[in-house]
């Protein structure tokens, strides 16, 4: 006959049996979530590649594969996910937006860079079109000049391991000469004119993809010649934020002659 000692004894390894397996089975839930969760976004991604990047013509297999590795639903606001994957440009805070998912492949693509390309991005937003860009190039530098944006960019980039994206807080109008020559740079909010410091930074036959002008931009796609001039393309009418800072500054008047 047991003893009354060895029966709670009993009892306690019991109830600690029963409490390990309520808490794996916790776990196991959780875990089931999550992955069903994560199995969801890539279902999403690729259907917003298939549905609205593909079929409006943007081809290129390097872009829509990074499309499709790129967890958008990250970049977004907690309140905007359920519509991370949809065919529109979502509120991020301060103003800003990120874009559309087909403007952003077709951004990329007609930057034409390779794994090999360092690229410059004015307007780094959220992060998401930094991370796609540091899916496909060597390094990317991206200037954001307002600094929660910038802040929590930074840390997006970081936690999915971009490490060969650097961001700096900053008004992007005059770019970040200490890393030129860019072999691609990308603007993405509409400045009123071509900022001249940012072609003297592109390297020679590197393209420049940026929206310019006021209300509805013209998209534009600026190919660099050898005398420092450019060719322009215009590919179709788009509307961004409109780009802050210094582009925004009345010229200095010019100086009086002297007499």
């Amino acid at each position: 006959m047991a003893s009354s000692g060895s029966r709670e004894a009993r009892r306690g390894r019991l109830a600690g049996l029963a409490l390990a397996l309520w808490a794996a089975a916790g776990a196991g839930e959780a875990m089931a979530q999550t992955q069903e969760r994560a199995d969801l976004s890539i279902s999403q991604r690729r259907r917003m590649v298939e549905d609205q990047i593909r079929r409006r013509g943007v081809e290129a297999p390097e872009v829509l594969g990074a499309m499709s590795r790129v967890p958008r639903h990250l970049f977004v606001p907690e309140e905007n996910r359920a519509d991370a994957y949809a065919d529109q440009a979502l509120p991020i805070g301060a103003g800003q937006t990120i874009s559309q998912p087909y403007i952003v492949g077709l951004m990329t693509s007609l930057l034409a860079i390779d794994k090999g390309s360092r690229v410059l991005e004015i307007g780094t937003g959220s992060g998401y079109q930094a991370a796609v860009l540091g899916e496909l190039a060597s390094e990317v530098y991206t200037i954001e000049i307002l600094a929660p944006l910038a802040d929590r960019a930074r840390k997006s980039l970081a936690d999915l391991g971009y490490a060969n994206v650097h961001v700096r807080t900053g008004d992007g109008y005059r770019g970040w000469p200490d890393r030129a020559p860019f072999d691609a740079i990308l603007v993405t909010a509409a400045p009123p004119t071509i900022p001249d410091p940012l072609i003297a930074q592109l390297k020679v036959g590197g393209h420049m993809v940026l929206p310019l002008g006021q209300g509805v931009q013209d998209l534009l796609v600026l190919t660099k010649r050898p005398d420092g001039g450019f060719d322009r393309r215009s590919v179709l009418p788009v509307r961004f934020v409109p780009m802050t800072g210094e582009v925004r500054e009345p010229p200095a008047p010019p100086n009086p002659p002297r007499r």
